[in-house]
């Protein structure tokens, strides 16, 4: 588990990590299990950086656009860049092959501004929401990035197929037995309704759990169209459906905690 972890780290994020070499098939199963956790850590991140920006002064919407900042910059953009990406191929309204090869453009279009904008900007109001004051916004900064990273684990198991010309999507397809999916939702689930239950009350664990559902139905249902329009995963994708589930995460929260 700790090298599946390193390996995660080495691969998901750009914090320096001890050096990883192998890149193999079960090696990125290990790294896969070891997302969500990632994701937790880089949470408590995000969230010790809101409460420091609270502490100066700074407010709720500095503290949590601060906290987002941190989030983005820890794993380089890369899903955020992700989100813009599909947002351009899927905009273009292209036969799928044509889609893909826009995805792999290096610069971004109008569409995939436009999503990066409305996806942060939905975030912050939702953290900022008035039913997340004090600490449990920091709660939920904490736990997000945990739900949205399980949109990889799902999208990487048994039988969900890769895009033709996605390299990473060839890494990671068909890589996550049924076993593990199970284990790792279960796991997050764990964590975000009995820490929500354990610091705020059950009508915050109950929340947490039904932000959870709602995150995996759009999860579920992003995914399914990916697949329609592409025909297979690619590393954009990927990161689109962790920022589209982590945002379904978090506006659950906002309207019901």
């Amino acid at each position: 588990m700790s090298g599946g972890f390193v390996t995660a780290w080495a691969m998901f994020t750009i914090v320096p990590a001890p050096r990883v070499d192998d890149f193999s098939r079960p090696a990125c199963a290990r790294a896969m299990r070891m997302i969500p956790l990632i994701g937790l850590c880089l949470g408590v991140l995000a969230a010790a950086t809101a409460a420091l920006v609270e502490l100066l002064g700074g407010g709720r919407l500095l503290a949590t656009a601060g906290a987002l900042a941190v989030l983005a910059a820890a794993n380089g953009c890369f899903h955020l860049d992700g989100l813009a990406d599909t947002a351009d191929g899927l905009g273009s309204r292209r036969p799928p092959e044509e889609a893909l090869r826009i995805m792999k453009r290096s610069d971004i279009g109008p569409m995939g501004v436009v999503a990066i904008i409305l996806v942060l900007v939905l975030e912050i109001a939702a953290a900022a929401s008035p039913r997340l004051a004090g600490p449990r916004c920091l709660w939920a900064l904490a736990t997000m990035p945990m739900v949205g990273r399980t949109a990889a684990v799902l999208a990487t198991r048994r039988g969900v197929p890769c895009a033709p010309t996605s390299s990473l999507g060839r890494l990671f397809a068909d890589l996550m037995t049924p076993v593990a999916v199970v284990l790792d939702l279960a796991g997050v689930l764990v964590v975000s309704a009995a820490g929500g239950w354990l610091l705020f009350g059950a009508r915050t664990g109950l929340a947490a759990v039904a932000a959870c559902a709602f995150a995996w139905l759009v999860e579920a249902l992003w995914q399914r169209h990916l697949l329609t329009r592409l025909g297979g995963m690619t590393g954009d994708a990927f990161g689109s459906l962790i920022e589209l589930t982590g945002l379904g995460y978090l506006l659950v929260l906002a309207l019901a905690v």
